[in-house]
Protein backbone atom coordinates (compact mmCIF):
# COMPACT_ATOMS: atom_id res chain seq x y z
CA UNK A 1 0.00 0.00 0.00
CA UNK A 2 1.30 3.35 -1.25
CA UNK A 3 0.31 6.27 1.54
CA UNK A 4 0.67 9.83 0.49
CA UNK A 5 1.15 11.98 4.22
CA UNK A 6 -0.17 15.77 4.89
CA UNK A 7 0.23 17.62 7.55
CA UNK A 8 -0.16 20.72 9.43
CA UNK A 9 3.46 21.03 10.87
CA UNK A 10 3.15 24.69 12.54
CA UNK A 11 1.99 22.58 15.42
CA UNK A 12 4.19 20.88 17.10
CA UNK A 13 1.51 18.11 17.98
CA UNK A 14 1.45 17.65 14.03
CA UNK A 15 5.52 17.26 14.08
CA UNK A 16 5.52 14.95 16.23
CA UNK A 17 2.68 12.82 14.70
CA UNK A 18 4.26 12.73 11.60
CA UNK A 19 7.12 10.70 13.07
CA UNK A 20 5.23 8.27 14.65
CA UNK A 21 2.99 8.25 11.75
CA UNK A 22 5.87 7.48 9.08
CA UNK A 23 7.51 4.78 11.71
CA UNK A 24 4.13 2.91 11.63
CA UNK A 25 3.31 3.08 8.38
CA UNK A 26 6.84 1.53 7.72
CA UNK A 27 6.51 -1.05 10.98
CA UNK A 28 3.34 -2.23 8.72
CA UNK A 29 5.35 -2.74 5.63
CA UNK A 30 3.84 0.11 3.56
CA UNK A 31 5.28 2.36 1.14
CA UNK A 32 5.38 6.74 2.03
CA UNK A 33 4.53 7.60 -1.81
CA UNK A 34 5.35 11.56 -0.65
CA UNK A 35 5.06 14.16 2.46
CA UNK A 36 3.54 17.45 2.18
CA UNK A 37 3.31 20.31 4.92
CA UNK A 38 2.28 22.81 2.04
CA UNK A 39 -0.78 25.09 2.06
CA UNK A 40 -0.31 25.03 -1.85
CA UNK A 41 -0.42 21.64 -3.97
CA UNK A 42 2.51 21.48 -5.86
CA UNK A 43 2.34 19.71 -9.34
CA UNK A 44 4.89 17.18 -7.90
CA UNK A 45 2.40 16.51 -4.98
CA UNK A 46 -0.78 15.87 -7.04
CA UNK A 47 1.21 13.35 -9.61
CA UNK A 48 1.78 11.79 -6.00
CA UNK A 49 -1.51 12.13 -4.87
CA UNK A 50 -2.89 10.56 -7.91
CA UNK A 51 -0.87 7.57 -7.60
CA UNK A 52 -0.90 6.97 -4.01
CA UNK A 53 -3.54 4.01 -2.95
CA UNK A 54 -4.73 6.68 0.55
CA UNK A 55 -3.72 9.72 1.88
CA UNK A 56 -3.27 10.14 5.72
CA UNK A 57 -3.61 13.98 6.96
CA UNK A 58 -2.38 15.16 9.91
CA UNK A 59 -3.58 17.89 11.87
CA UNK A 60 -7.67 19.14 11.81
CA UNK A 61 -10.85 19.43 9.78
CA UNK A 62 -8.96 22.52 7.70
CA UNK A 63 -6.26 19.72 6.99
CA UNK A 64 -8.87 17.39 5.77
CA UNK A 65 -10.81 20.31 3.81
CA UNK A 66 -7.53 21.36 2.21
CA UNK A 67 -6.60 17.61 0.92
CA UNK A 68 -9.76 16.45 0.44
CA UNK A 69 -10.56 18.22 -2.84
CA UNK A 70 -7.54 16.44 -4.53
CA UNK A 71 -8.51 13.44 -2.77
CA UNK A 72 -12.17 13.40 -4.42
CA UNK A 73 -10.59 14.74 -7.37
CA UNK A 74 -8.33 11.53 -8.16
CA UNK A 75 -10.61 9.19 -6.27
CA UNK A 76 -8.90 8.24 -3.30
CA UNK A 77 -9.50 7.37 0.52
CA UNK A 78 -8.41 9.96 3.09
CA UNK A 79 -7.59 9.10 6.50
CA UNK A 80 -7.58 12.08 9.12
CA UNK A 81 -5.19 12.11 12.28
CA UNK A 82 -6.27 14.50 14.95
CA UNK A 83 -4.01 17.20 16.38
CA UNK A 84 -6.09 20.35 16.30
CA UNK A 85 -9.13 21.71 18.47
CA UNK A 86 -12.12 19.55 17.38
CA UNK A 87 -10.99 17.06 14.71
CA UNK A 88 -14.88 16.78 13.42
CA UNK A 89 -14.25 15.09 10.55
CA UNK A 90 -10.86 12.60 11.38
CA UNK A 91 -11.00 9.35 12.42
CA UNK A 92 -8.33 9.18 14.60
CA UNK A 93 -6.92 11.38 18.05
CA UNK A 94 -3.23 11.26 17.33
CA UNK A 95 -2.68 9.09 20.56
CA UNK A 96 -3.86 6.29 18.24
CA UNK A 97 -2.14 5.51 15.64
CA UNK A 98 -1.76 1.48 16.59
CA UNK A 99 -4.99 1.26 14.85
CA UNK A 100 -3.22 2.35 11.66
CA UNK A 101 -2.89 -1.68 11.93
CA UNK A 102 -6.23 -1.81 11.24
CA UNK A 103 -5.44 -0.52 6.85
CA UNK A 104 -3.50 -4.33 6.91
CA UNK A 105 -5.92 -6.05 8.18
CA UNK A 106 -9.00 -4.75 6.38
CA UNK A 107 -10.79 -3.55 9.28
CA UNK A 108 -12.43 -0.35 7.81
CA UNK A 109 -15.35 1.53 6.43
CA UNK A 110 -14.98 3.85 3.88
CA UNK A 111 -17.57 6.63 3.79
CA UNK A 112 -18.29 9.38 1.16
CA UNK A 113 -19.21 12.84 1.76
CA UNK A 114 -21.23 14.89 -0.97
CA UNK A 115 -19.52 17.96 -2.21
CA UNK A 116 -20.42 21.04 -3.70
CA UNK A 117 -19.65 22.39 -7.15
CA UNK A 118 -19.54 26.68 -7.41
CA UNK A 119 -19.63 28.70 -10.56
CA UNK A 120 -19.42 32.31 -10.58
CA UNK A 121 -20.41 34.58 -13.56
CA UNK A 122 -17.50 36.87 -12.78
CA UNK A 123 -15.12 33.76 -13.42
CA UNK A 124 -14.12 31.15 -15.92
CA UNK A 125 -12.97 29.12 -12.40
CA UNK A 126 -15.25 26.69 -10.67
CA UNK A 127 -14.58 26.07 -6.93
CA UNK A 128 -15.14 22.67 -5.36
CA UNK A 129 -16.49 23.12 -1.38
CA UNK A 130 -16.18 20.55 1.22
CA UNK A 131 -17.84 22.09 3.92
CA UNK A 132 -19.81 25.50 2.56
CA UNK A 133 -20.10 28.49 0.43
CA UNK A 134 -20.61 31.70 2.77
CA UNK A 135 -21.98 35.06 1.10
CA UNK A 136 -21.11 38.20 3.69
CA UNK A 137 -21.24 41.64 3.59
CA UNK A 138 -18.30 43.85 3.56
CA UNK A 139 -17.04 45.37 6.69
CA UNK A 140 -19.38 48.29 8.34
CA UNK A 141 -21.82 48.00 5.05
CA UNK A 142 -25.00 48.82 4.83
CA UNK A 143 -27.45 44.93 4.64
CA UNK A 144 -27.66 44.28 1.52
CA UNK A 145 -30.84 42.07 0.58
CA UNK A 146 -30.02 38.45 -1.26
CA UNK A 147 -31.75 36.76 -3.95
CA UNK A 148 -31.67 33.04 -3.78
CA UNK A 149 -33.49 30.99 -6.46
CA UNK A 150 -33.74 27.30 -6.73
CA UNK A 151 -34.58 25.52 -10.18
CA UNK A 152 -35.16 28.92 -11.88
CA UNK A 153 -38.15 29.49 -8.59
CA UNK A 154 -37.24 32.16 -6.42
CA UNK A 155 -37.36 31.23 -2.77
CA UNK A 156 -36.22 33.79 -0.98
CA UNK A 157 -35.22 37.77 -0.79
CA UNK A 158 -33.57 38.44 2.67
CA UNK A 159 -31.75 41.15 4.12
CA UNK A 160 -28.94 39.98 6.48
CA UNK A 161 -25.43 39.88 7.34
CA UNK A 162 -24.79 36.64 5.08
CA UNK A 163 -26.26 33.36 4.11
CA UNK A 164 -24.53 29.77 4.20
CA UNK A 165 -25.44 27.05 1.99
CA UNK A 166 -23.52 23.70 2.99
CA UNK A 167 -23.04 20.31 2.74
CA UNK A 168 -23.82 17.88 5.14
CA UNK A 169 -20.46 17.50 5.84
CA UNK A 170 -20.51 21.68 6.46
CA UNK A 171 -23.36 21.91 8.29
CA UNK A 172 -21.84 20.48 11.55
CA UNK A 173 -19.08 23.90 11.12
CA UNK A 174 -20.62 27.62 10.52
CA UNK A 175 -23.79 26.46 9.49
CA UNK A 176 -24.48 25.14 12.70
CA UNK A 177 -23.08 27.86 14.67
CA UNK A 178 -25.47 30.42 13.02
CA UNK A 179 -28.34 27.77 14.21
CA UNK A 180 -28.60 25.26 11.26
CA UNK A 181 -29.40 21.83 12.07
CA UNK A 182 -27.01 18.97 11.98
CA UNK A 183 -27.16 16.24 9.16
CA UNK A 184 -25.97 13.05 8.91
CA UNK A 185 -23.56 13.07 6.09
CA UNK A 186 -24.58 9.96 3.91
CA UNK A 187 -27.73 12.88 3.24
CA UNK A 188 -27.83 14.08 0.07
CA UNK A 189 -29.21 17.72 0.13
CA UNK A 190 -27.61 20.99 0.63
CA UNK A 191 -28.38 23.23 3.33
CA UNK A 192 -29.45 27.39 3.46
CA UNK A 193 -28.81 28.75 6.59
CA UNK A 194 -29.02 32.96 6.80
CA UNK A 195 -26.53 34.71 8.70
CA UNK A 196 -28.50 37.60 11.34
CA UNK A 197 -31.71 37.71 8.95
CA UNK A 198 -33.33 41.06 9.31
CA UNK A 199 -36.55 39.16 9.72
CA UNK A 200 -38.79 36.94 11.59
CA UNK A 201 -38.82 34.82 9.14
CA UNK A 202 -34.95 33.81 8.28
CA UNK A 203 -35.01 30.47 8.76
CA UNK A 204 -32.56 27.36 7.01
CA UNK A 205 -33.90 25.50 4.62
CA UNK A 206 -32.69 22.32 3.19
CA UNK A 207 -32.83 21.80 -0.79
CA UNK A 208 -32.64 18.36 -2.39
CA UNK A 209 -28.92 17.54 -3.87
CA UNK A 210 -30.71 17.86 -7.56
CA UNK A 211 -31.39 21.60 -7.02
CA UNK A 212 -29.44 24.16 -8.95
CA UNK A 213 -28.97 27.17 -7.06
CA UNK A 214 -28.65 30.58 -8.29
CA UNK A 215 -27.63 33.74 -5.67
CA UNK A 216 -27.68 37.31 -6.43
CA UNK A 217 -27.79 40.12 -4.08
CA UNK A 218 -29.12 44.04 -4.48
CA UNK A 219 -26.97 46.19 -2.25
CA UNK A 220 -28.39 49.31 -0.47
CA UNK A 221 -26.72 52.76 -0.34
CA UNK A 222 -23.20 50.91 -1.88
CA UNK A 223 -23.18 47.81 0.49
CA UNK A 224 -20.73 45.34 -0.95
CA UNK A 225 -20.80 41.58 -0.68
CA UNK A 226 -17.55 38.75 -0.55
CA UNK A 227 -17.77 35.19 -0.89
CA UNK A 228 -15.63 32.25 0.18
CA UNK A 229 -15.34 28.61 -0.55
CA UNK A 230 -14.48 26.46 2.28
CA UNK A 231 -12.89 29.72 3.90
CA UNK A 232 -10.64 30.25 1.32
CA UNK A 233 -9.23 33.81 -0.11
CA UNK A 234 -12.39 36.06 -0.57
CA UNK A 235 -14.00 36.92 -3.66
CA UNK A 236 -15.66 40.00 -4.89
CA UNK A 237 -19.44 39.62 -5.84
CA UNK A 238 -20.98 42.40 -7.86
CA UNK A 239 -24.78 43.48 -7.92
CA UNK A 240 -24.55 42.12 -11.65
CA UNK A 241 -22.77 38.89 -10.82
CA UNK A 242 -24.34 35.39 -10.24
CA UNK A 243 -22.75 32.28 -8.41
CA UNK A 244 -24.45 28.98 -9.18
CA UNK A 245 -24.38 26.25 -6.25
CA UNK A 246 -24.97 22.06 -7.13
CA UNK A 247 -24.35 18.92 -6.38
CA UNK A 248 -20.42 18.10 -7.39
CA UNK A 249 -19.99 15.01 -9.31
CA UNK A 250 -17.17 14.24 -7.27
CA UNK A 251 -17.45 12.80 -3.88
CA UNK A 252 -14.82 12.88 -0.75
CA UNK A 253 -14.06 9.07 0.46
CA UNK A 254 -13.32 9.31 4.03
CA UNK A 255 -11.59 5.94 5.87
CA UNK A 256 -13.38 5.32 9.48
CA UNK A 257 -11.43 2.53 11.48
CA UNK A 258 -13.69 2.97 14.91
CA UNK A 259 -16.76 2.59 13.06
CA UNK A 260 -19.58 5.04 13.92
CA UNK A 261 -17.15 8.25 13.51
CA UNK A 262 -20.00 10.57 12.62
CA UNK A 263 -22.17 10.09 15.46
CA UNK A 264 -19.50 9.38 17.76
CA UNK A 265 -17.56 12.86 16.95
CA UNK A 266 -21.46 14.06 17.60
CA UNK A 267 -21.65 12.82 21.08
CA UNK A 268 -17.82 13.35 21.91
CA UNK A 269 -17.30 16.39 20.49
CA UNK A 270 -20.43 18.25 20.12
CA UNK A 271 -22.45 17.10 22.98
CA UNK A 272 -20.42 16.90 25.58
CA UNK A 273 -19.08 20.06 26.72
CA UNK A 274 -15.48 20.35 25.90
CA UNK A 275 -13.01 20.30 29.37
Amino acid sequence: MNIFICANISKEKSRETVEAVCEKIKALGFDIAGFSDSRDVSPEAEALISDCDVIITIGGDGTIIRWGRYAARYDKPLLGINTGRLGFMTTLEYNDIDKLERLKTHEYSVTERMLLEVSYSNSNSEYVAVNDVVFTKNKYAKLPEFCVNVDEYEVTRIRADGIIFSTPTGSTAYSLAAGGPIIAPDARCIEFTPLCAHSLFGRPMIFSADSDISVTFKGYEKSGVIFNVDGDDDLTFNENDIVTIRKSSLVLKLVDIDGGGFYNAVHNKLMTPLK
